[in-house]
């Protein structure tokens, strides 16, 4: 007892012996470890054991002096792995038991020699110190070494099925990744249909099979959107996607997320398992590299400009390896040894008329399986031989790529409209392209999604008809039309170089006109007394434009001229109320004051309503209370009442909250009112009705202003009773709160977004008039 104590307090191995007991009865000392047998082994078993033909490839390492084996309880002789399990990789043993005769880890030791008798069995501890680990690495080989540095190697969700990226940022994703910021990656990716092994293939081509991705062999796939993982031995970020042909909701943006990887990818290996190769195949490599060329190519490019990018992203698409998976049958090429199978795969395109010109490269690879597990090791040579070549696609560094894919994110999203799926591609334009339809003929935008962010116009190859609903007519000049230029003109109430008031006075005597930049006035509607030609036949020409939606009509009504006299006058009052309002508000409370019955406060004296405590302002209204004399908000005083001990009655009149429910309270007899009181008080009754009787013809005047706004109101202009709020900062309209129209968009505003001025000729205003914010920016003429 006391001899095993004094060996493991010295740290030292005991000899290891063989495990197999197949020739040695297990008395020899063991000399290799095998991998895949899972145990250790003497000279005479590992000669005995490997000599059939499949088990002679067999992963063997020669035991060295200090080697520390793996735990015999969580490996398990037979594969059946309890802790190993749960932790998803093979655990170094920490003790040796003496009695057992076994190699336990950590927690294995815990669980079945931590009580009973099992607990004084003598134990040596394996000490595996830096010293140690240091001169193991040195003696491993190659596969070694790249085996360990993928221990520790997870994957991630990139991208869900929603098309949503699930990273944060730039940094996120480095984090993720587990690389330094600098270093320089490829990216390959895998496509295929659902159940053909596209996670299986990647674990055993780049992690030595580990499970980095996940796999399962229920009938639900296993990989829903985008998963990546980053080959620490390789520099290349390993991207995993859903399977084609799959049960999926959204098939669309599923479909399209696909060429979203595809785009930011250096190599794509597309797996199949079949014994011939299918159509699917050839259609979907076809498809994606004429909507690779169509759409991200343009979109490549201007990601490299708008993000500066010292890596210019190839407008070239990826290289692609068809990994082909046979049971049955012979590998494609193998009847024919003299004929390359890429030759063969491109003469399988030219007949389907698809056309790969996209893809840098397009390599076979073929493995016939007779007995599982598949041979993935040609496979692993392809694709290293593939990376290693930087003619076309080169290495850059991870946040280039990140950059890359959020750039293509951004501008190809949003949902797919089901009438706009088509089933004869995989990659069809509307996945890509704007879904605005044209009001008019029902034609569809051919730009990219999203291009109204940039400022980009929609477009049509098709021509419109015209539709009097819309009056998408443009009018341009022939006399310019002629000289070959075009220039629109727009029908308006006067002309540029006439004053405003001027300009109401030609119009009410010849009516509109027409005036071209260049030929300056070409037409007016009321010249002649009669005999005034349509301006069509004489100095325009008619073209028909699409009308999107969002956009403005074409000729609508730019005759301005009963708006802008409303304007004209409307500005002449407001000058006049602005200039009078402070002496206005002076006098009228020296005024009441004068008036006002003698136990009312004095208006100079209340500066905040006496129950809630709010400061007046200066458009702010005060209200006395009949009863108590005191001033008062609105709200604070709203309700009415007799108060016949103060002489108002019989008819109700204004008292507070206050004085209205103590309404039963008399005043003293001192209180009632004097005789000179009562006069002063039935001069303050004569005022309040002179007062009440101007409101009520204020507001009978009111009421007809507003239906002649109305009757004045330019086409284009958005109607009074639809404004609810303001149009940019959402603010509700009220009595205090004004509305006022964009003289070049037509919507509502508030004053404080829309005080800003300039001149609008495409609308008849060719002096500067009040226009919002978002309009105000627009370079150019409005």
């Amino acid at each position: 007892m006391s001899a095993h104590t004094q060996t493991a307090e010295k740290g030292q191995n005991t000899t290891l012996l063989c495990q197999e007991s197949y020739v040695c009865s297990g008395t020899d000392e063991a000399i290799f470890e095998c991998d895949e047998c899972r145990s250790l082994q003497c000279q005479r078993c590992e000669e005995e054991l490997h000599q059939p033909e499949r088990l002679r490839n067999h992963e063997r390492t020669r035991i060295r002096p200090g080697h520390v084996p793996y735990c015999d309880s969580c490996k398990g002789a037979n594969g059946n792995i309890m802790h190993a399990s749960m932790t998803g990789s093979r655990q170094i043993a920490a003790v040796r038991c003496q009695v057992c005769k076994i190699n336990l880890c950590v927690e294995c030791q815990k669980r079945t020699h931590a009580g009973g008798n099992r607990r004084k069995h003598p134990v040596t501890v394996y000490h595996a110190g830096k010293a140690q680990e240091q001169e193991e690495e040195e003696g491993m080989d190659e596969e070694t070494k790249r085996r360990k540095m993928t221990e520790k190697v997870v994957s991630f969700l990139l991208v869900d099925e929603t098309e949503e990226i699930q990273v944060r940022n730039e940094e996120d994703f480095i984090k993720k990744l587990d690389c330094s910021p600098d270093q320089h990656l490829k990216v390959v990716s895998i496509f295929g249909n659902t159940g053909d092994g596209k996670s299986h293939t990647l674990n055993h081509t780049f992690f030595y099979g580990r499970e980095v991705f996940k796999t399962s062999p229920a009938q639900e796939s296993c990989t829903v959107g985008v998963w990546a993982a980053y080959d620490p031995v390789r520099k290349v970020v390993v991207i995993d996607t859903e399977g084609l042909l799959g049960a999926t909701v959204n098939l669309s943006q599923r479909t399209r997320l696909l060429l979203k990887v595809l785009a930011i990818s250096d190599l794509v290996i597309y797996r199949t398992r079949a014994d011939r190769l299918h159509n699917d195949l050839f259609k979907f490599l076809g498809d994606a590299s004429e909507a690779y060329l169509k759409h991200f190519t343009k979109e490549l490019k201007a990601t490299t400009a708008r993000c500066g990018l010292d890596v210019p992203l190839s407008t070239l698409g990826p290289g692609v390896v068809i990994f082909h998976e046979t049971v049955y049958t012979k590998l494609l090429g193998s009847d024919h040894p003299s004929e390359v199978p890429e030759k063969l795969i491109q003469d399988r395109f030219r007949k389907l008329s698809c056309f790969p010109e996209a893809f840098s490269s397009i390599h076979y690879k073929g493995t016939r399986t007779y007995n599982p597990p598949t041979d993935f090791s040609g496979l692993r040579r392809a694709v290293e031989q593939q990376l290693e070549n930087n003619t076309t696609r080169s290495p850059r560094q991870p946040g280039v790529i990140y950059k890359a894919l959020k750039a293509l994110s951004d501008r190809f999203s949003g949902e797919i409209p089901d009438d706009q799926m088509a089933h004869s591609s995989f990659f069809p334009d509307e996945y890509f392209t704007c879904s605005s339809v044209c009001l008019s003929c029902g034609c569809g935008c051919k730009k990219s999604m999203n291009h109204a962010k940039e400022g980009v116009p929609h477009e049509s190859k098709s021509r419109c008809r015209y539709s009097h609903q819309y009056d998408n007519r443009v009018y341009t000049c022939k006399a310019c039309y002629e000289r070959g230029m075009e220039v629109s003109v727009v029908p308006k109430t006067s002309a540029s170089t006439d004053s405003p008031w001027l300009g109401l006075a030609k119009y009410a005597w010849s009516g509109y006109v027409i005036e071209c930049p260049n030929c300056g006035v070409v037409y007016r509607s009321r010249q002649y007394w009669f005999g005034n030609q349509d301006p069509v036949n004489t100095v325009v020409r008619t073209e028909i434009e699409h009308v999107w939606p969002g956009t403005d009509g074409f000729l609508k009504d730019n005759n301005n001229a009963a708006q802008r006299l409303l304007d004209g006058m409307n500005f002449m009052a407001q000058s006049v109320s602005e200039l009078s309002m402070g002496p206005t508000k002076a006098v009228t409370s020296w005024l009441t004051d004068q008036i006002a019955p003698a136990y009312w406060r004095p208006n100079s004296q209340i500066l905040s309503c006496n129950k809630c405590n709010t400061r007046f302002k200066d458009n702010d209204t005060k209200h006395h209370c009949r009863a108590c004399g005191e001033g008062f908000c609105d709200g604070c005083s709203s309700k009415t009442r007799p108060v016949p001990e103060r002489g108002w009655g019989p008819a109700p009149v204004r008292v507070c909250d206050n004085c209205y429910e103590n309404r039963g309270i008399q005043l003293d007899v001192a209180e009632l009112p004097s005789d000179e009181e009562g006069g002063t008080l039935i001069a303050r009754k004569v005022g309040e009705a002179v007062q009440n009787t101007l409101g009520a013809v204020v507001t009978a005047m009111d009421i007809p202003l507003g239906l002649v706004k109305d009757a004045a109101r330019p086409a284009y202009w958005v109607p009074d009773h639809e404004i609810l709020h303001c149009h940019n900062c959402r603010k509700e309209f009220s009595i205090k709160l004004s509305k006022h129209h964009c003289r070049a968009c037509g919507q509502g505003f508030c004053d404080e977004c829309s005080h800003d001025r300039r001149a609008v000729p495409s609308r008849g205003w060719d002096h500067p008039v009040r226009v919002c914010f978002n309009c105000n920016k627009k370079p150019g003429d409005l």
